[in-house]
C-alpha cells in the first residue's frame, strides 16, 4: 500500500496493464470499425437461419458455414448469372466490332494481329512504353484494391462465423463475469440483442423488398420503352439493386448508374433527340422509387419494429453522414444502445436510487413478458436445472447458453 493514498501497487500495475490492453483492443476495432460492424451485421442477419439449422446439423461449425452460405448463395448465383450475361454481350460486341469506324489514334492500339507477329515493335515507340507503364501502374492499383477488399470480406465472414459458432460461450462468460445480482444488466442486454436482431435481419428483408420493387418497376418501364432502346435484362437489374442495397449509400447506384449510361448511349447513337426522355425517366425512377423510398420509408419500418420509426429513419440518415459507409449499421446500433440505457438505467441514475429491476416496470421493459431471472451460480444451476433438459439454461440476451460437454471446461470456452 502507498502511504496516504491507500493504493495497492500490485493491483494498480495490473489495472494499468489492463487499461493499456483495452486501449490496444479499442485501437484495432477503431481502425477496422467498418469491418467489425459489417461482420456483426452478418452475424445477426444469419442467426435466425443458424438457430434452425443448428437443431439438425452437427457440428456447430458446419451449421454456421451452411447458414452463411444460405445467406450468400442467392447473391452469388445472381452475380454469377450477371457475369455470364456480361461475358456473352462482350463476346458479341467483339465479334461485330469494326475497328475501321474508330478514330486513327485508337486504331493503332486495336490492331492486335501485327503485335502478335512482332512484339518488339511495341517497345520501339516511346509512347507505347509510357502507355505500358501507365497500364501496369493502374493494374497494380486495381489489384491492391481488390486484394484489400477480399481481406476485409474474409475478416467479416470470419467474425460472423465464430460469433455464430461460439456465441453461447461468449454469453456464458459475459454473464458469469459481469452480471449483477439484480438482473439489470441481463434486462439491458436482452433488449439490445433483440433490437439488434430486428434491425440487422430487417436489412435482409429490405434487400428482398427492394429487389422486388426494382424488378417490377424496371419491367413496367421497359414495356413503355420507345422502339430501338430499352432496359437490358430488367428483372436481373432489379434483383441486383436489391442485393446491392446491402452495400450502404452507394450500393444501388453501382447498378443503375451504369445502366443509365448504357441506355443514354443507345439513345445518342440512335441520333434521335426524342429518345433521350427514356434514360432520364429510368434514372428518375431508379433514384426515387427503387433507391430513396425503400431506404427512407421501408427500411425503418422493417428494421426498427420496437423503436420509434422516426428515430430509426434519422439514424439511417445521419449514420452514413457521420461515419461513412458503415454508418448505416453503426447509426442504428448507437440508437438502440442509447434508447435502452435511457429507458432502463438513466431514471435510476438521475434519482440516485439503487439500480434494481423492480424499480422499473417489468411490463414496460418486456412488453408484458416475464422479467428475466437474475443470474445463478453454476452450483445453484446444477441444483435447480432439470438434469434431463440440457437446454434449460438460456441467456437473457437471446443467445442460448448450453452446459459444457464432457471434457469442456470454462477455460476452454474463454
Amino acid at each position: 500500500m502507498v502511504s496516504g493514498w491507500n493504493i495497492d501497487k500490485s493491483r494498480a500495475a495490473w489495472w494499468a496493464g489492463g487499461g493499456m490492453l483495452g486501449l490496444a483492443a479499442l485501437f484495432v476495432i477503431y481502425s477496422f470499425i467498418g469491418t467489425f460492424v459489417f461482420g456483426l451485421f452478418l452475424y445477426y442477419a444469419t442467426r435466425p437461419v443458424y438457430r434452425r439449422l443448428q437443431r439438425r446439423i452437427r457440428p456447430r461449425s458446419l451449421a454456421a458455414a451452411v447458414a452463411l452460405l444460405v445467406l450468400a448463395l442467392p447473391a452469388i448465383l445472381l452475380v454469377a448469372y450477371t457475369l455470364i450475361i456480361a461475358f456473352h454481350e462482350l463476346t458479341t460486341v467483339a465479334r461485330t466490332a469494326n475497328l475501321g469506324a474508330l478514330p486513327q489514334p485508337v486504331q493503332q492500339y486495336g490492331d492486335i494481329s501485327r503485335l502478335a507477329q512482332n512484339p518488339e515493335q511495341l517497345l520501339e515507340n516511346a509512347d507505347n512504353t509510357k502507355l505500358i507503364e501507365q497500364a501496369f501502374g493502374s493494374t497494380y492499383k486495381y489489384l491492391a484494391f481488390v486484394g484489400n477488399a477480399a481481406l476485409h470480406l474474409f475478416v467479416m465472414i470470419a467474425i460472423a462465423f465464430y460469433l455464430l459458432r461460439d456465441d453461447h460461450k461468449l454469453s456464458r462468460w459475459f454473464h458469469r463475469t459481469f452480471a449483477d445480482t439484480g438482473g439489470v444488466l441481463e434486462a439491458y442486454v436482452h433488449r439490445v440483442d433483440s433490437d439488434f436482431n430486428s434491425i440487422f435481419f430487417g436489412n435482409i428483408l429490405n434487400a428482398f423488398m427492394t429487389g422486388t420493387i426494382g424488378a417490377i418497376s424496371y419491367n413496367l418501364l421497359d414495356m413503355a420503352a420507345p422502339p430501338g432502346i430499352g432496359i437490358p435484362y430488367p428483372t436481373v437489374v432489379g434483383l441486383l439493386t436489391g442485393v446491392a442495397s446491402l452495400i450502404p449509400v452507394v450500393g444501388m447506384k453501382l447498378v443503375y448508374f451504369p445502366v443509365t449510361g448504357v441506355i443514354g448511349a443507345e439513345a445518342l447513337m440512335a441520333r434521335d433527340p426524342g429518345l433521350l426522355w427514356f434514360p432520364a425517366v429510368f434514372a428518375l425512377v431508379s433514384f426515387v422509387i427503387v433507391d430513396t423510398i425503400p431506404d427512407l420509408v421501408l427500411r425503418p419500418y422493417v428494421s426498427g419494429r420496437n423503436l420509434h420509426v422516426g428515430m430509426v429513419m434519422l439514424a439511417y440518415i445521419f449514420g452514413p453522414l457521420l461515419f461513412g459507409w458503415y454508418g448505416i449499421f453503426l447509426g442504428p446500433m448507437i440508437l438502440v444502445l442509447v434508447v435502452h440505457f435511457v429507458k432502463i438505467v438513466l431514471p435510476e441514475l438521475i434519482t440516485g436510487s439503487p439500480i434494481q429491476p423492480w424499480a422499473v416496470d417489468p411490463t414496460y421493459l418486456r412488453d408484458g413478458e416475464e422479467f428475466p431471472e437474475p443470474p445463478h451460480d453454476s452450483a445453484e444451476s446444477k441444483e435447480t436445472d432439470s438434469p434431463t433438459d440440457p437446454d434449460s439454461s438460456v441467456a437473457a440476451d437471446g443467445m442460448a447458453v448450453q452446459p459444457p460437454t464432457p471434457g469442456e471446461s470454462d477455460d476452454a470456452d474463454w
